[in-house]
């Protein structure tokens, strides 16, 4: 009776395990082999223009006049400009903050170092065996001394006065 309890135990503990922590959450894309049906727009009709040099130069993997532009037809239908939704570089109104943020240099190359440094850290700092048996991520284990405890921090910015309109109103003191 003792060895089916302790054999119906380590079953249970091993299948509560295999529940836990699955890395799949952290990237919501990972695992989808299907088609997604949002992303399937019909295309404009096809109609003649009032003048064929109105048509814009063929350019392969360039944009078709008749190529669905959902969200430059939803700024359009409140009222707003849609050619400010492409991309043309900085806007003057902050070429100034621009400049203040990159007064000390910019590293053209930072996503790559970035990169490299995440994976000398992770090669530094394999799973343990427990989490590779549990299959959790190291995620949290790695950048928990770059993460803000938010109560201690919204209490620093409400003594330093800072409106935090979002946050619960602080407790009244009795």
């Amino acid at each position: 009776m003792r060895v089916i309890s302790l054999t119906i135990g380590i079953a249970v503990f091993a299948g509560l395990a295999g529940c836990g922590n699955n890395a799949r959450l952290m990237n919501l894309t990972a695992g989808q082999n299907s088609p997604d049906e949002f992303a399937i727009l019909p295309t404009r009709p096809i109609s003649m223009p009032p003048d064929l040099a109105l048509l814009p130069t063929p350019t392969p993997g360039g944009s078709n006049i008749t190529d669905p532009t959902p969200e430059a037809d939803a700024v359009a239908a409140l009222g707003g400009n849609p050619g400010a939704l492409a991309d043309q570089g900085v806007a003057a109104s902050d070429q100034g903050l621009v400049a203040y943020a990159s007064r000390g240099g910019s590293d053209p190359a930072i996503r790559t170092t970035l990169a490299q440094s995440d994976q000398k850290w992770r090669a530094r700092n394999q799973p343990r065996v427990l989490e590779r048996v549990a299959g959790s991520s190291t995620y949290y284990r790695a950048y928990r001394r770059q993460s803000l405890d938010p109560l201690p921090e919204l209490e620093r910015w409400q003594r330093a006065g800072a409106r935090t309109v979002t946050a619960n109103p602080a407790p009244a003191e009795e």
